[in-house]
């Protein structure tokens, strides 16, 4: 991405050179020449601000999908630990009650 953003801002920062150069070897008079070039330097802010604003909206939209995926993956895995600890207390009990029983056998039978 930063590759492509070179080229685009090169690719810009040309054609502004070639553009001003174009108009002030062109034959017109100085406030002809001068109209032509802030007509043409406020179409270029215009196109630079457009493509910043859909740079950033893409930006803030790759973020938030980035979030919500981060969200979603920590919910599924407090689930998935949630889980384990009950498995966890249900072999525990069973292993309690089974001691348990052993011992109370093991005291019937003394």
């Amino acid at each position: 991405m930063k590759d492509q953003t070179k080229i685009i801002v090169a690719l810009l920062a040309g054609a502004a050179v070639g553009a001003a150069v174009a108009l002030l070897l062109a034959p017109s008079s100085g406030s002809d020449l001068r109209d032509d070039i802030a007509d043409y330097v406020n179409d270029l802010a215009g196109s630079v601000r457009d493509k910043a604003e859909s740079t950033a909206n893409s930006i803030r939209q790759y973020g938030n999908n980035a979030v919500d995926r981060s969200k979603s993956k920590f919910r599924s895995t407090v689930n998935d630990l949630a889980g384990l600890k009950d498995d966890m207390i249900d072999k525990a009990k069973s292993r309690v009650k089974a001691g348990a029983n052993d011992v109370n056998d093991s005291i019937q039978n003394a």
